[in-house]
C-alpha cells in the first residue's frame, strides 16, 4: 500500500546500510593506487516506486494518487542523496573526478541517474514526472549522467536539455537496431550533449576511414584484434576530423 511509505526513515543501523559501508571500506582498500571505483546508479523518483510497488502500480499511482506519489519521490531523493554522499565520503574522487561504468571518468562528484520508467511513456510524461527530480539531484552534486535504452530513443531530445547533464550512455538491446546503426539520427537529437555508445571494431575502423563518425562521442570499441592494432589505430583517432 502506497500509504505505508509514510513510515519510511533513514536508518544508519539498517543492516544493508552497514553492509554497504563495509563494502565501500573494503573496495577502497583493495583499489588504492591500482584502479578507480565506479559510481553506481541512483534508484530515485519513479525508479524508487518501481522497486517498491512494481511498474504497473506505479503508473496507476501517478494517475490516481499524484500527491502521495510525489511525497514518496521526495523521500527517495533524501535516501539517494544520503547513499551517494556516503559513497563519495568513503571513496573520494579519482584524480579530481568520478569513475563511471558508463562514461569512464568525469570531473567532479558525478551521479548516475535513470529515465527507465519513461521508456514506456510519452516524452510529455517525462517532462511532468522525470525532469525535476533528476535536475534536483544533479544540482546537489556536480551534475550527472543518464542512460537510454533502445526503446527510449524518443526521449533523447528532451533528455538532452536536462540541467547538469554531462553525458548520455546509449544502451544496446538484443531487440531493435544498435545505437551505432542510428548514429546520424542520435547525433541530430542530442544537441551538444556527449554520447557514449558501443561499436564493433571493423565498423568503427570503416567509419573512421570514411570520416563518418560524428565527434563528441565516446566510442566503446568491441572486438579489438590486439593491443598493437589498437595503438596503431589510435594514431588516426587523435588526428581525426569528421
Amino acid at each position: 500500500d502506497l500509504r505505508e511509505t509514510s513510515g519510511f526513515e533513514l536508518n544508519r543501523e539498517n543492516p544493508w546500510f552497514v553492509l554497504f559501508e563495509k563494502q565501500l571500506k573494503l573496495y577502497k582498500k583493495a583499489a588504492e593506487g591500482k584502479f578507480g571505483i565506479s559510481h553506481f546508479i541512483l534508484i530515485n523518483g519513479l525508479n524508487f516506486l518501481f522497486e517498491i510497488r512494481g511498474a504497473t502500480d506505479t503508473y496507476y499511482d501517478v494517475l490516481e494518487n499524484p500527491v502521495l506519489t510525489r511525497s514518496v519521490m521526495e523521500f527517495s531523493y533524501k535516501l539517494n542523496v544520503w547513499v551517494q554522499e556516503t559513497f563519495f565520503n568513503r571513496i573520494g574522487l579519482y584524480d579530481g573526478g568520478t569513475c563511471s561504468n558508463m562514461a569512464q571518468w568525469i570531473p567532479g562528484r558525478i551521479v548516475s541517474e535513470s529515465v527507465d520508467p519513461f521508456h514506456l511513456t510519452s516524452a510529455g510524461m517525462f517532462e511532468e514526472w522525470g525532469r525535476s527530480p533528476i535536475e534536483k539531484v544533479f544540482a546537489h552534486f556536480d551534475g550527472g549522467i543518464i542512460h537510454i535504452h533502445t526503446n527510449g530513443y524518443h526521449l533523447l531530445s528532451n533528455a538532452a536539455d536536462i540541467k547538469g547533464l554531462k553525458c548520455i550512455y546509449m544502451v544496446d538491446e538484443d531487440f531493435g537496431t544498435q545505437a551505432y546503426e542510428r548514429i546520424c539520427e542520435l547525433d541530430s537529437k542530442r544537441k551538444s550533449i556527449p554520447l557514449s555508445l558501443s561499436i564493433p571494431w571493423d565498423i568503427f575502423k570503416a567509419k573512421l576511414d570514411k570520416k563518418e563518425l560524428p565527434p563528441n562521442i565516446l566510442y566503446n570499441v568491441s572486438g579489438v584484434p590486439d593491443v598493437k592494432q589498437a595503438n596503431t589505430l589510435m594514431q588516426e583517432v587523435w588526428g581525426y576530423r569528421a
